[in-house]
């Protein structure tokens, strides 16, 4: 199963529900973390170097996945970084995917949405089931 990883926390609760729904089903777990280069090209050309945003994007990624595993990663996992719009990363990334989940919210967007543009654009497009889940919720005291 793919899931899209970009750093939120509704991202993270996915991941970890991919986690748990591989280890149950006997799964292999693609986490996909999507980078873009945030420059804008001008008189003078791009603003950024690619490269070093790429150093950049490897290392959140990694980050990203201790956050959600800090002791060691689950059996089976695999990383892919790559280059592109989040939701035609992974929509590409579903072919072949007996599943791609995501999280209900990215890190951009409105607060208030209760579904972000990514999440919504993979459940209209993507080859194969999708599973939307929400940030995990802190326990009530």
């Amino acid at each position: 199963m793919v899931v899209g990883v970009d750093g939120s926390p509704s991202s993270y609760a996915a991941l970890r529900w991919a986690a748990r729904y591989a280890r149950s089903v006997g799964g292999v777990v693609e986490a996909v973390c999507a980078w873009d280069t945030p420059s804008e090209i001008g008189w003078a050309g791009p603003a950024i170097d690619p490269e070093f945003d790429l150093v950049q994007a490897r290392e959140r990624f990694a980050e990203e996945l201790r956050a959600v595993f800090p002791e060691e990663h689950p059996a089976g996992l695999r990383e892919e970084l790559v280059e592109g719009d989040p939701s035609e990363v992974l929509i590409r990334a579903s072919q072949g995917a007996e599943l791609l989940v995501v999280g209900s919210r990215g890190r951009g967007g409105f607060a208030r949405a209760m579904l972000g543009s990514v999440s919504q654009r993979c459940a209209q497009h993507a080859a194969c089931p999708v599973v939307i889940v929400r940030q995990d919720q802190a326990p009530a005291h």
